[in-house]
């Protein structure tokens, strides 16, 4: 997916929160501001926004001196997770379909985004996403393919949100690799993070190789390409994997909360809508 002009102001908001969360030094902040400042020429808008993001929070780490300003956060959003964790389980067991409930669960977690908002409510998310009606869902193929697939590549999204993706994968009953970032990037869960999840109890963690919020492949590691290039089911989280993944021709369902206008309006949906969009699932 592309960036367009109403991404820049955007992108100047995620710097500053960062910054914030990173460093009380207003002398910093305001170089980070100018830095960025300068830098705009260089921003295409035919690069994804996730491109753009991992510039920004390289900056953020290199002016500030504090590589993973999030941590404290993304500790914080797992363990409130993992409390939930038990009485979500009963949800998805009693549910009429289990499966689904797991995906609107597991959606539901994607509200767990620092990049986007420094607030959020995620039992008002759960309970908007357990009964809200899907804006766009392809259950139906999801299904079919999973019934098909040997093994499941899953490319997760934000620390806390792992927990609930934690009961889909539990659900899935089939062998699954977690695809995490590589280095800290907003709350975007790393291994650390994913461990602390529980994810290791159920699925096998890999490094993405990158430290876009988001997997843009030309940042991925050699390994990780691999792996999406043999994978008959992929499943990527949130709103940077769709940036970065939307136009790439794998089969891949997107879980995500339209958080976004921009990405509301490439999914024709309305912002705060949710999402399991497959691509290239051939029905």
């Amino acid at each position: 997916m592309k960036s367009y002009l109403d991404c820049i102001p955007c992108f100047f908001e995620q710097a500053l929160r960062a910054g914030r969360i990173a460093t009380d030094d207003e002398h910093a902040l305001k170089q980070l501001m100018d830095e960025l400042g300068k830098r705009l020429h260089q921003i295409s808008l035919d690069s994804t926004p996730p491109e753009t993001g991992r510039l920004i929070y390289r900056m953020v780490r290199e002016i500030t001196g504090n590589n993973d300003p999030y941590r404290e956060l993304k500790l914080q959003s797992t363990q409130e997770a993992l409390v939930l964790y038990p009485s979500l389980k009963r949800i998805i067991e009693e549910s009429d379909d289990s499966l689904l409930t797991a995906i609107r669960i597991a959606i539901a977690g994607n509200v767990i985004d620092f990049g986007v908002s420094a607030t959020f409510d995620i039992e008002i998310a759960i309970k908007e996403a357990l009964e809200s009606d899907f804006a766009i869902c392809d259950y139906s193929a999801f299904k079919d393919k999973l019934v098909e697939a040997e093994n499941i590549l899953y490319v997760g999204d934000n620390a806390g949100e792992t927990v609930f993706d934690r009961l889909l994968i539990e659900q899935m009953n089939k062998p699954v690799t977690y695809a995490v970032r590589e280095n800290p990037v907003i709350n975007d869960a790393t291994i650390e993070d994913a461990v602390q999840a529980g994810i290791d109890k159920v699925a096998t963690i890999v490094s993405s190789g990158t430290d876009a919020p988001g997997a843009v492949l030309n940042t991925c590691s050699p390994e990780f390409r691999e792996m999406l290039d043999q994978s008959t089911f992929i499943i990527a989280k949130g709103q940077g994997n769709y940036e970065g993944l939307s136009n790439e021709d794998y089969l891949m369902f997107f879980l995500l909360k339209a958080k976004c206008q921009i990405i509301a309006n490439d999914l024709g949906v309305t912002k705060g809508d949710i999402v399991l969009k497959g691509i290239n699932t051939g029905t």
